[in-house]
């Protein structure tokens, strides 16, 4: 294993980097949506210039490279917000590349909120009831879906492992509203929930495939796979489509119980945080 600094906005770092290597998984984001409503273009130089240089050094320098798998997001899809947006646009980049460059295999993954990642809610909300609270929500509506990590990685690997170019791997799984996941944390301790609306680029409900996705989305496993628009990569696809509409976080919620085991079930519930709210009230 080799590690490299660089910058994925840089031309010539990339294109060192990729020097024999086999797989590349793109990674690289500008993902907290009001940021990029705050900076968009910022978000457009990483989120959709970082893939791009990456196709222009496989084309231009003729890399013999397996296959890039690009990590999406739910917000890409019908997006309202500069993040989604562009990692939108990174998407059609990253599956028009099969066509540029036809030795590599281009595909993508989307999924929605990997539990406990950095800057996701959960860590946010340990936080809050480790100080006593208040556990603050933007709106009592808002639905999420759930991700455990080794489910996103195991989305990047069946991807790897099956994708055809140009496909893009999204994987079934739960969804919660955000209140019963502050109220499932918190336990049945005397702690506030206190709404504090909307951020700036939010919705209230994701959606991981769009209607007009639905009837190109096949199921393969444990996943649906939404195959390419483009008539020069639909020759080797095939399967019948098994969505009749959205899918959407706002449909088949957990309960709050379901919500707490699987909470349980990834050891994300804080347990023994009593002692540490007395320590801070004292």
């Amino acid at each position: 294993m080799e590690f490299r600094i660089g910058d994925v906005r840089d031309p010539h770092t990339i294109a060192q980097a990729l020097r024999s290597v086999d797989i590349v998984f793109n990674a690289a984001a500008l993902k907290q949506v009001p940021t990029c409503e705050y900076f968009p273009y910022e978000a457009v130089r990483t989120n959709v210039g970082g893939p791009e240089n990456i196709i222009r050094a496989i084309q231009e320098h003729h890399l013999r490279i397996e296959i890039v798998v690009g990590v999406s997001t739910d917000k890409a899809c019908k997006p309202v917000n500069a993040m989604g947006m562009t990692k939108a646009l990174q998407e059609r980049v990253l599956i028009q590349a099969n066509i540029r460059c036809p030795d590599t295999r281009f595909v993508c993954v989307r999924y929605g909120n990997v539990l406990a990642s950095r800057g996701s809610v959960i860590p946010l909300f340990h936080d809050q009831i480790r100080h006593g609270g208040p556990v603050t929500i933007t709106t009592p509506e808002m639905t999420r879906f759930l991700l455990s990590l080794d489910n996103a990685v195991d989305t990047i690997f069946a991807a790897v492992r099956e994708g055809l170019p140009g496909e893009t791997y999204v994987p079934r799984v739960p969804s919660a509203l955000v209140v019963n996941l502050a109220k499932a944390l918190i336990d049945g301790r005397a702690i506030e929930v206190r709404n504090t609306g909307i951020r700036p680029g939010e919705k209230v409900h994701e959606i991981l495939i769009s209607e007009e996705e639905a009837h190109r989305s096949v199921a393969r496993d444990a996943y649906y796979v939404i195959l390419p628009m483009l008539p020069e990569l639909c020759n080797e696809h095939s399967g019948t489509p098994c969505l009749s509409r959205e899918y959407s976080s706002a449909d088949n919620l957990m309960t709050l119980e379901e919500t707490a085991g699987m909470l349980r079930k990834q050891g994300l519930m804080l347990e023994n945080v009593h002692d540490e709210i007395a320590e801070v009230l004292r």
